[in-house]
């Protein structure tokens, strides 16, 4: 991986650099500081998702050079915290592995863009669509979005990665499609299984946790 991730384009890097920096500075900008200063739980609860988002990282399984598989935990972090303090938690916690030398820093900013920005953003997106094309309910909101939601973001996570490397040249696209692509379902059933069932655990004993999700709008109510 060392001698291949150099061969990425500059274009892609400062492309990256450029998206990575309007995404974080923006989610400055939204972010409800004040709330976060004012719930210590908030906080540990954050501080906590981090540490747990850099250790799930740090277990992985390579595939060719560049690519590899792990579990993204990006719904959970999206779901429970926002676009916003998700978009600053993954950040966080990818600046985190980088300093531990699992990732290098050559790659940080498309690592943030590949890994943290594009599923959290994807994410956001079905749940938006989700709340505007169905009713509230308890149901739909932990099928579609926790479960299929998480399953569709790792792949979009993997597969902006892969077209950064192939379009680089670091990688031909029939490997990409033959270790990869073709690999799609099995990764994304086990990060959608991950998610659901955290999600699940956590909108039944803790739904307060959940920044998305109004328990009144989607139980109370029914």
């Amino acid at each position: 991986m060392h001698s291949t991730v150099l061969q990425i384009g500059l274009l892609w890097h400062v492309l990256a650099v450029v998206l990575s920096s309007i995404a974080i500075g923006y989610a400055i900008k939204r972010t409800p500081l004040n709330a976060l200063l004012a719930e210590p739980r908030l906080q540990h609860l954050l501080f906590g998702a981090m540490a747990l988002l850099m250790l799930t990282w740090t277990f992985r399984a390579g595939l060719s050079d560049g690519l590899s598989v792990h579990f993204l935990g990006i719904t959970v972090l999206t779901l429970m915290f926002g676009w916003d303090l998700a978009i600053l938690a993954g950040a966080v916690a990818m600046i985190g592995i980088t300093i531990l030398g699992i990732e290098r820093w050559d790659m940080l900013a498309i690592n943030i863009m590949a890994i943290v920005i594009v599923p959290t953003t994807i994410t956001q997106a079905i749940l938006k669509y989700v709340e505007h094309k169905y009713p509230p309910n308890f149901f739909t909101y932990l099928f579609l979005v926790a479960f299929i939601g998480a399953g569709i973001s790792v792949a979009s996570a993997g597969l902006t990665l892969a077209f950064v490397l192939g379009s680089s040249g670091v990688l031909s696209w029939t490997t990409i499609y033959q270790e990869y692509v073709i690999l799609l379902p099995l990764i994304m059933f086990p990060e959608a299984l991950l998610n659901g069932t955290l999600m699940t655990a956590v909108m039944v004993f803790h739904p307060d946790w959940i920044r998305t999700f109004d328990a009144e709008k989607y139980i109370d109510n029914q």
